[in-house]
């Protein structure tokens, strides 16, 4: 890395993990929406595949601009907003500890593109702009359905149909390349190694998703061509951090079904999961897979988000059945709260069993004021349909509902009955009354977190040590630094005129996203201070004031990502 870090005029070198010999973008087809989707690609990538040699070295292998005018008719160009999000959050993701592409360099011209943000008929010009991704490979599910048949209603097919000598080729270089001890294992049975690579995919996406809600991130497009063969985040598109905890969430503004809301992705990324499967007949049967599917993915997700929430609830000594149910009933908290989703969990560090009186009303308060205000709900829940448009649809719903699941707004019916309803009822709430309500729900909850964290005590011998290893434990999972959409969008502001000092601070911090990091007190008020005079110079005062880990503002609301 440091023999091509003059090339891209990089000033620092990247920590890296493990990067083996990769490969270049190939020529994906995917699943999307249900709906069979040929050439759809994230043509405006530059993507660098790197090799391990043995003294440990980084060297390039190729970089390459991947030109695919096939994708949505549009001229394959990424601007300076979107390529932001996506080396900021690669970045994010990679110290959050969650397996990921990284981004090398973000690189904008003076040349424009038109675009259409919004799809509201309002487009303006943006700057080009080239992210560089690095990853192992970026081989992906949707890569093997190049070989696909035609489609039995739509009748598309894919570039590679009946080209089973490439599918077989690829599928021996993925599996000998990103997972040799597969390869050495069953060197002499191919189906028994295409099924030990399959059930390893399996786990691997299972184990990623399941981190995934663990800090609330919602990746937006999870199509097969968005799914890395060697379980990696990747093409962060419409992506977004939950603030508010809402199990439906959908951070993806052109989602309008909440195919891959929030409470999906794990879901979704089983049914992806089936679709390789199929992509890979004959060379592993469909039974085999599918079998292998069932008995893995649910079991391997269940474990694994099990035992990352007990870590950011501090349950370090124990494993009871009844956690499971413990956790539910927080996000229920939370959900009825309307409780920040990554505050409420850096808080509960400070929870104790043996908490004073005031102290714990001071800590009541404190964790009540991460939850919505009645004016924050009032945004949340406002009607977004015309009336008319509404009343329109029930008719529509009612005399002629297939017509109205063809055209996919039954579910934006229901979700604007819902605001209605809900707005409605906000309508009488005081201030007051909500947070008398939002008291008493986690007053509720936190007599039965402090009985969870007595059998904790009484388990060990040492009571000190074991809650300075729990607050040890959560805080080194719980994060205070996330890429919330407010944080990005001011990055943004200020870089789209020409100050990028505020997209490196909040760098900075997404580098140091635990409170426990050496050298995070220094790195924070660094980087907050510098960063708000930054984006004091092109945002506006009341967004320059924001604290980077409070709750969103309420302007933030207003934003979507498409």
């Amino acid at each position: 890395w440091q023999g091509c870090s003059g090339l891209y005029k990089c000033n620092r070198v990247l920590g890296v993990h493990h990067l083996p010999l990769g490969s270049s973008s190939p020529s994906p087809c995917c699943h999307h929406h249900v709906v069979s989707l040929l050439w759809l690609h994230p043509s405006w990538k530059a993507f660098i595949s790197l090799l391990l040699q043995r003294r440990q070295e980084l060297v390039p292998q190729r970089l390459m601009l991947s030109v695919c005018p096939r994708r949505r008719q549009a001229d394959g160009r990424k601007v300076l907003r979107s390529s932001i999000r996506e080396f900021l959050c690669s970045e994010a993701m990679f110290h959050l500890g969650i397996p990921t592409t990284r981004a090398g360099t973000c690189v904008t011209s003076d040349s424009r593109v038109l675009r259409d943000i919004f799809y509201d008929g309002n487009p303006k010009h943006e700057r080009c702009t080239v992210v560089l991704r690095i990853a192992s490979t970026f081989i992906r599910f949707g890569s093997f359905e190049i070989f696909k048949p035609p489609d039995e209603y739509t009748g598309r097919k894919g570039p590679s149909v009946n080209r089973n000598d490439i599918r077989i080729q690829m599928l021996d270089y993925v599996i000998s390349t990103f997972y040799p001890e597969i390869q050495e294992a069953h060197s002499g049975n191919t189906v028994q190694r295409n099924a030990a690579f399959f059930k390893e995919v399996t786990r691997r996406t299972a184990r990623l998703v399941a981190e995934w809600q663990c800090v609330g991130f919602c990746h937006g497009v999870l199509n097969t061509d968005n799914m890395s063969i060697v379980g990696l985040t990747i093409d962060y598109g419409p992506f977004g951090f939950m603030d508010r905890y809402d199990p439906e969430h959908v951070c993806n503004g052109s989602d309008n079904t909440g195919r891959y809301a929030y409470n999906k992705q794990p879901e979704i990324c089983k049914w992806n999961l089936g679709k390789l499967a199929e992509a890979l007949v004959p060379e592993l049967p469909l039974e085999i897979s599918q079998l292998i599917l069932e008995e893995e993915y649910d079991a391997e997700f269940e474990k694994h988000y099990l035992q990352k929430m007990r870590k950011k609830l501090g349950l370090i000594q124990l494993e009871l059945e009844e956690d499971s149910k413990l956790v539910s009933e927080l996000l229920e908290t939370m959900h009825l709260t309307a409780g920040d989703f990554t505050n409420i969990f850096y808080l509960l560090s400070s929870f104790s069993v043996d908490i004073d009186p005031s102290k714990f009303e001071d800590f009541l308060e404190e964790l009540t004021s991460q939850c919505a205000s009645v004016e924050e709900l009032k945004v949340v829940f406002k009607p977004q349909m015309d009336p008319r448009q509404l009343s329109m649809m029930l008719m529509l719903a009612q005399s002629n509902p297939q017509l109205l699941a063809l055209i996919g707004t039954k579910a934006n019916i229901n979700k604007e009955l819902e605001r209605i309803e809900q707005f409605s009822k906000l309508q009488q709430l005081t201030a007051d009354d909500l947070l008398s309500r939002n008291k008493r729900h986690w007053k509720e909850w936190l007599e039965k977190y402090r009985v969870r964290l007595q059998k904790e005590i009484e388990s060990v011998g040492n009571a000190d040590a074991w809650n300075t290893e729990r607050v040890k434990v959560m805080n080194s999972n719980n994060p205070k630094y996330i890429l919330r959409n407010y944080i990005a969008q001011n990055a943004i502001e200020a870089a789209e005129n020409g100050d990028f000092s505020e997209v490196r601070k909040v760098l900075k911090l997404l580098e140091h996203p635990f409170q426990e990091a050496e050298g995070f007190q220094e790195v924070k008020e660094d980087a907050e201070e510098e960063g708000a005079a930054a984006a004091a110079a092109c945002s506006q005062e009341s967004r320059s004031k924001q604290s980077y880990c409070s709750k969103p503002p309420l302007w933030a609301s207003e934003l979507c990502v498409t």
